[in-house]
């Protein structure tokens, strides 16, 4: 067999991909999963493991954001407790949580920043215990957080 710069630089390539396989299994939790897997164990630990049923909350957020440095969001959801903004496309997908109080109109607003375009999450904890959820696809053109 004739060893060249070219089947060196193969099967260099080819054992470092089976490296990266292997070692997948040894990673942490975090660093393995992909945003959506970190957001869906976020939207579990709301609701402490209750699916949320579709609907019902409601997300006012430009459908594309020019500048994802300042990103203005609405949430309401009518007879909510709490209502949690979660996101698919950050490190770390809590992005806040809004308590109301008797009497108190179940709507926040706030502004958020995002680095790219991604899926945003509202999930209610209504009144009588149960959740609800709906979601938001935003675009950035330019991210805000570089």
């Amino acid at each position: 067999m004739n060893i060249t710069r070219r089947n060196m630089l193969s099967f260099a390539g080819a054992a470092l991909a089976a490296l990266a396989a292997g070692l997948a299994g040894f990673l942490p939790a975090g660093m393995a999963r992909a945003g959506k897997d970190k957001t869906s164990q976020a939207i579990a630990n709301f609701t402490k493991g209750a699916v949320p049923a579709e609907g019902g909350v409601r997300i006012e957020a430009p459908e594309i954001a020019d500048n994802g440095g300042s990103v203005p969001i609405r949430v309401s959801a009518p007879s909510a407790r709490r209502i949690a903004v979660f996101n698919d496309g950050n490190p770390y997908p809590d992005v806040a949580v809004f308590t109301f109080g008797k009497g108190a109109t179940p709507a926040a607003s706030t502004r958020i920043r995002l680095a790219k375009s991604q899926k945003l999450f509202a999930v209610a904890e209504m009144a009588n215990g149960t959740f609800r959820m709906t979601s938001r696809p935003i675009i950035v053109t330019v991210g805000g957080c570089g």
